[in-house]
């Protein structure tokens, strides 16, 4: 596979001469405050620098979104359409493309990178064709007056994407902003900032105006703060941690900004003892170790019927011993390199928790041996309680947490019993047990005896500490758009006569 990686570092070659810098108003611009090392998950190597971008360089990027806005949003949305086409047939042109430069900086492993881009271009494919309707509203009759609704994009949005599965999921913002007639400042994650720079220009060559799309790299604390703060920017979309989210609400808390957040997870998979079992294990592996287990909705706890516990955690931890780990960009491999030191440390100090907590590191527990780059052994904890952090933190990479429960209603408070809410997954053969539960279950989506599977007419998003809003469908023009009523008199009704 390394023609994939040859092809990989080809397309980062022209941002590799200086630091990485922006891309303002239509054009590329270069770095003009400090710079930071983009490096290769699967090798620990530095792949070259990327600049944070200085205050001036915000606000241009900010005044460009502004001043693009009237003309955007005034286009005729068949026009936006055809346009956002473009781009998804741009992105198809370079898919491959794309998906090496996420195996790259990413650490991504090919078998789903190669798909991913494609999906990409399935969310500007989706929102492009509904952008005609994105105006359209409802016809609400009374008595005395006639109701009704419209739409218009709310302005510049900032959109924050993170560094798991960066194009797919910037794609997944971006696209419904333009689509309802917003311009976009985007910020993509400083540790895998590559695709992003492939996804702006595309977008450029696809005919969208000057403005409408630019794209500013920098770190959290320094550009993602100015940008959330930007008194012109009237929405934030964020993917990321939660910690971050809150921030993010109180930096736009004095502007009055609309926030969208989709943030963390702690979801489980309920394994009931009448479920299909080997499918049930098929995605509960899947949902946990696919994306080297960063994956917002991954399913990192295992909560399984006491009269199964015992063998389907033996059945799991012998799957995942043999899970294939490995270069990134070879087809074969199942589980890649954690994506930064930093993080590959938080995911390692959980080890220790939980033996001190008394679980049982049935598979896994320790780094691969003899590689340079930031791989951890798709681990398995066995034997969990919910108290345990194992059980209530984000641990956000290749590991799983089991434990057992009872009966149905003991499946559900394990389930609840964290502060979290994105998604859960429910495997049995009862479908009022399953309608029972799914009801039950504090979470923004829930999946029935099947994996997690995008139909992107549904909504998105999360309860509790996992996210403020829905994605998706119609939802995401909710957002990215304001809505107004209009109210027009049938000619009976009679105001009140004061002061007669």
């Amino acid at each position: 596979m390394s023609d994939k990686r040859d092809l990989a570092l080809s397309a980062i070659a022209p941002y590799q001469e200086r630091p990485l810098g922006h891309f303002i108003a239509g054009r590329s611009v270069d770095v003009e405050g400090d710079s930071f090392d983009v490096l290769e998950p699967g090798t620990g190597q530095v792949l070259g620098q990327c600049g944070d971008a200085s205050e001036k360089q915000l606000n241009e990027a900010v005044a460009a979104a502004k001043a693009a806005f009237p003309i955007w949003v005034s286009t005729p949305p068949e026009e936006r359409k055809k346009i956002l086409n473009r781009v998804a047939d741009l992105i198809t042109a370079n898919a491959e493309k794309i998906a090496a430069v996420e195996c790259l900086d990413a650490g991504q492993c090919w078998r789903f990178m190669s798909k991913a881009a494609i999906r990409g271009a399935e969310n500007f494919r989706f929102f492009a064709d509904r952008a005609p309707g994105a105006a359209d509203g409802q016809a609400l009759p009374s008595a005395e007056h006639l109701n009704y609704t419209t739409r218009r994009a709310i302005g510049p949005v900032g959109v924050i994407t993170p560094w798991n599965t960066p194009f797919m999921l910037s794609t997944w913002k971006i696209a419904p902003a333009l689509a309802a007639g917003c311009t976009v400042v985007h910020k993509p994650a400083e540790w895998s900032p590559y695709s992003a720079r492939l996804l702006v220009e595309i977008a450029h060559e696809a005919g969208l105006p000057v403005g409408v799309f630019n794209s500013v790299n920098g770190l959290g604390e320094t550009t993602g703060k100015r940008l959330t703060e930007h008194p012109d920017i009237k929405a934030v979309a964020f993917v990321g941690e939660s910690s971050t989210g809150s921030a993010i609400m109180r930096q736009g808390a004095a502007t009055l900004k609309r926030v969208h957040f989709e943030l963390g997870g702690k979801n489980p998979v309920i394994v009931f003892d009448d479920a299909d079992l080997d499918t049930a294990l098929d995605a509960a592996i899947f949902m946990i170790y696919s994306l080297n287990g960063q994956r917002c909705t991954s399913s990192s706890r295992l909560i399984v019927q006491a009269s199964i516990y015992d063998e389907f955690v033996a059945r799991a931890v012998e799957r995942v011993k043999k899970l294939k780990i490995g270069d990134p960009f070879d087809y074969n491999t199942e589980v890649g390199p954690l994506i930064h030191p930093r993080h590959f440390s938080k995911v390692c100090s959980y080890m220790d928790i939980a033996r001190a907590d008394g679980a049982r590191i049935a598979a896994g527990g320790a780094p691969v041996d003899d590689t340079q780059g930031f791989f951890f052994q798709p681990t398995l904890f066995a034997d969990a309680s919910p108290a345990m952090r194992i059980a209530q933190e984000e641990i956000f990479g290749p590991v799983l947490t089991a434990m057992a429960f009872n009966d149905e209603a003991d499946a559900i408070a394990k389930a609840n019993d964290v502060q979290y809410g994105l998604a859960g997954y429910v495997w049995t053969r009862d479908l009022s047990r399953a309608l029972r539960v799914s009801d039950a279950l504090e979470a923004g989506m829930v999946w029935v005896n099947s994996d997690n599977v995008r139909h992107l007419p549904t909504p998105f998003g999360g309860v509790k500490a996992s996210g403020i809003g829905r994605d998706g469908g119609d939802w995401s023009f909710d957002f990215y758009m304001e809505t107004k009523n209009v109210a027009l008199a049938r000619g009976t009704h009679k105001p009140q006569r004061l002061g007669v």
